[in-house]
């Protein structure tokens, strides 16, 4: 072969690898010019030839690799232009068995949360802050196909009788989809994704979300059976530093976590899960409140609720002061003394097997919880635990109320972490009855800016 022609030959594939590497990197993957005429007729055409298949076996290893061949073929009778061949070969395949313009952030590690708002309006979250992408669905039509795919990966599907849906893929991740009429703007998505591992203290402290006397504190309260909560807003990472702290729950105790879906990565060896089931056909609903209180008839150590948002809140209390000690949840909240004087309440309100006084709340929250742990997202992404709370009983001056104590906090005009010096004798004492004693000299008052 002519050197010159083995030259050409060698330009034409460094050229085809650029071009397919330019391509597989772009995230907000979407046709051009008149490349959408070309997805669209592909994709009817091929979904057409595979629908019976589709619908009787769903989308097979065997029948991917085939669909694969089918679009590629097509697609060079309809252009001899590589770059269009390949950017129409891959929104094709994503829209007929993949997740079309999401994909490739399902495939990003970094991004947290995916919000389809329209069809042409995606927004996600990376490393805690949100970006709006070019990426978009070519219409309606198209994202509520996608929002199908997804759903009946679970059994579920979404129609005028069902115009919203709740869902958990089978990697953990929560799914949100809503229809006309209830969006009367169109479709949306939202896919809260699940990460691939749980986050570690050591992570925390990477990330600048703790201080190592914060953590240290911490590990030695689960250890020594303090019950807790985590509170904090949407999206703050709740379920996620309560996962971090439930590592260090002894192996030899008896767990039991509830949710509504299974995110929780407990590591020990005796972890019951159990999960709320809604209303499905014949299929009765199992509420939270009510594992709860069977959890209570199957020998357990410790109560793991992934959140509480009713009154099952009053259930949980009860076990944490009867025999289930270092029992944790997560509530939706803007600060410890919304939690405990505002937020709970609420939920006790919600409480259907009985009624509590103000006075008989206040009492019940302090005997069962000793510790509040709050995480807050702030605007530079940062998720940092802003405060670790003692609960000391019930206020004296006010009976209805409870009464809190920081223990550390965090300064976020000095961006650092502070022990504000008070030392929690009763936590303390409580932790010491379960073998674990905590050096005083953890709760030495910061110096200002001192434990960054």
């Amino acid at each position: 072969m002519p050197d010159i022609l083995k030259r050409q030959l060698q330009q034409d594939r460094v050229a085809r690898q650029a071009v397919e590497i330019k391509v597989e990197n772009e995230q907000a993957l979407r046709p051009q010019g008149d490349e959408k005429e070309m997805v669209d007729t592909l994709i009817r055409y091929v979904s057409e030839s595979f629908k019976a298949q589709i619908s009787s076996e769903g989308v097979t290893p065997e029948m991917q690799a085939d669909i694969e061949d089918k679009v590629r073929k097509e697609a060079e009778l309809l252009t001899d232009n590589f770059e269009t061949q390949k950017r129409i070969i891959r929104i094709t395949l994503s829209s007929i068995t993949g997740l079309g313009p999401v994909e490739p952030f399902m495939q990003d590690p970094q991004v947290e949360d995916i919000v389809v708002q329209r069809y042409d309006n995606i927004v996600i979250v990376k490393k805690g802050k949100k970006q709006s992408t070019q990426a978009e669905f070519t219409d309606e039509e198209h994202l509520v196909t996608v929002i199908n795919r997804i759903i009946q990966r679970v059994g579920r599907s979404i129609n005028l009788h069902t115009p919203k849906v709740d869902a958990r893929l089978p990697d953990g991740s929560r799914v949100n989809a809503t229809i006309r009429p209830i969006s009367p703007d169109g479709a949306t998505l939202t896919i809260r994704k699940f990460p691939e591992k749980g986050f570690s203290g050591e992570d925390y402290l990477r990330f600048g979300s703790i201080n190592d006397l914060m953590l240290q504190f911490l590990v030695q309260c689960v250890k020594g059976k303090a019950n807790l909560i985590v509170g904090g807003g949407t999206g703050t990472g709740k379920t996620s530093l309560l996962n971090m702290l439930s590592v260090f729950i002894p192996d030899d105790e008896l767990i039991i976590t509830i949710e509504d879906s299974c995110e929780l990565r407990l590591k020990q060896k005796n972890v019951r899960r159990l999960e709320a089931r809604i209303t499905s056909g014949d299929a009765t609903a199992v509420t939270i409140q009510e594992l709860v209180k069977n959890s209570l008839r199957m020998m357990v150590d410790r109560i793991i609720v992934g959140e509480v948002r009713d009154g099952t809140i009053v259930d949980l209390f009860s076990a944490m002061s009867t025999g289930h000690e270092g029992s944790m949840s997560t509530i939706h909240c803007n600060n410890p003394l919304n939690m405990v004087n505002s937020r709970i309440p609420t939920l006790y309100s919600q409480y259907r097997d009985g009624s509590f006084s103000p006075e008989g709340q206040a009492i019940q929250i302090a005997e069962a919880l000793d510790l509040i742990v709050h995480i807050k997202r702030f605007k530079s992404g940062l998720r940092a635990v802003t405060h670790i709370t003692a609960v000391e009983g019930v206020d004296e001056r006010n009976p209805a109320r409870v009464k809190l104590v920081d223990i550390f906090r965090y300064d976020e005009t000095r961006q650092c972490f502070n022990a504000t010096g008070y030392i929690p004798v009763k936590l303390l004492e409580r932790v010491a009855e379960n073998g674990v004693n905590i050096n005083q000299s953890i709760f030495e008052k910061s110096k200002k800016g001192a434990d960054s």
